[in-house]
Order: C-alpha cells, then structure tokens, then sequence
C-alpha cells in the first residue's frame, strides 16, 4: 500500500515537474490518474523549494530581484508547465471565436500575441503582489498559494467534462476520472497543511478559491465546454495570482 502511494506521488512529481525521481518508479496512465490527489502536495514541496530560492538570494540581493530569482526560479522547477497552458489559453480565448476555433489554435504549439501579453501580465502581476507583502509572510503566501492553487485547480476535473481528443494533450492521461477518495485526500492534505501556517488566511482563501472555481467552470463551459490540460494549468495561474492578490489585501489591512 505504502510501496502504491509512493509510486503515485512520484509519478506526479515527474508530470508536473522537472524534479528527479527513483528509478524503481515505475511510470503508467493509471498510476498517473491516481497521482492527481498528490497535486497540493507537489504545490507545498515547490512552494518551500520556491521560498528557499528566495531566502538564498535574498542574502545578496534587495527583495525585489529575489522574488524575481524565486519566480524563475518556480518556472524551472515545473518546466512552465502551467504558464504554457496559461498562454495557450489566452492565444484561444483571443484568437478563436467558436469552441473548434478555440481548441485548434490552444493546440498549436507557437506562441501568439494574446499568449505573449498574457504572460508578461500575469508573470508581472505575480511579482508586483509578492513584492508588496511583508517579507515575513512570504513563506506563508508562497506555500499556501502553491498549495491550494493547485487543490481549485484540479477540482475542475470533477466538474467538468474532458473535452480534448488529442492523445498528446497534457491532461490526457489524467482527464479519465478522478476517484472521490483521491479528492478528499488531495483536499485533505490541503487544508491541514494551509491550515497549520495559518488558519484564518485559509478560510479566506478558501472562500475566494470557491468564487472563483464557480467563475472558471462558468467561464470554460461557456467557452470549452469543459476542460483541456491547458485549461487545467492557465486554472491554476489563474488561481494563485488571485491569492496573493488576495493575501496583498489581506496583509495590508
């Protein structure tokens, strides 16, 4: 059971980002489907990860170029995956106007200019919303929005349809289903870890999460008709700027 566990958690790992794993591992679509509920856990791991490289270029650095090193830093650790599909998103949603227009240029791989406006305003936003929290929070506001980011995100998938035929999707090996112990683990683990940095910021969290969860499945049925694997990963960026936004708020008052 344990030997399962583990091997689920390191297939996540190795899907969503580019950390090395055992090589006793070994790799399937089943396995992979099941790691989903290892998702917020990967978010705590990187986000500690993240906050390290911060703290680390902090000793030589002023705050701002090292929350700049920290967010570069989150992009090589995870391979810009979910920026990828956060850019993909926004060449569809801009570009497309019927649901096949919006999948068929979501599915091509060149960066548009909505893609590349999209990027530089969201990596921007991230950045102005850390900066502007007390640096004894950082580790707080990087470890919970890493976490439950990534918690709303994958909840999608029991809200909504897959909706991609592509077997190269990004979300293909994880869009089958999503068993409802798996969800109850995944937002288990979130809640306890949230929860023991700060309890009150993640009720608040939560409740903004919860808004903007309905707001997105509203958003990707109106548009989609369900979800792809970029829409899972633009969900998440969508999700933790939105946190920190919110933490910038919440910090300030």
């Amino acid at each position: 059971m344990l030997f399962t566990l583990l091997e689920r958690a390191f297939n996540g790992l190795a899907f969503y980002t580019r950390l090395p794993c055992p090589s006793w591992v070994q790799y399937g679509n089943e396995q992979l489907n099941r790691a989903s509920a290892f998702f917020p856990l990967i978010g705590t791991l990187l986000g500690c990860l993240v906050f390290g490289s911060f703290y680390l270029s902090h000793q030589i650095f002023n705050v701002h170029i090292s929350l700049l090193v920290a967010i570069i830093a989150s992009i090589l650790l995870t391979g810009a995956f979910h920026e990828d599909g956060f850019a993909d998103l926004c060449d569809g949603f801009g570009g497309g106007w019927h649901k096949d227009d919006v999948l068929r240029i979501m599915k091509d791989s060149r960066l548009g200019t909505y893609g590349v406006i999209g990027l530089i305003s969201i990596l921007s936003l991230k950045w102005l919303a850390l900066t502007s929290l007390p640096i004894s929070q950082l580790f707080v506001a990087l470890v919970i929005g890493y976490t439950l980011s990534r918690a709303f995100a994958i909840s999608l998938i029991m809200i909504l349809p897959y909706v991609q035929d592509d077997q190269a999707s990004k979300a293909k090996p994880i869009a089958q289903q999503w068993h409802i112990r798996d969800m109850l683990f995944a937002w288990g683990s979130t809640l306890l870890v949230c929860s023991l940095l700060n309890w009150q910021l993640t009720l608040i969290m939560v409740t903004l999460g919860g808004v903007h969860l309905l707001w997105i499945r509203q958003w990707f049925k109106h548009r989609l008709g369900g979800y792809t694997g970029d829409a899972l990963g633009a969900a998440q960026q969508i999700f933790e700027v939105s946190f920190y936004l919110a933490m910038s708020a919440f910090f300030a008052a």
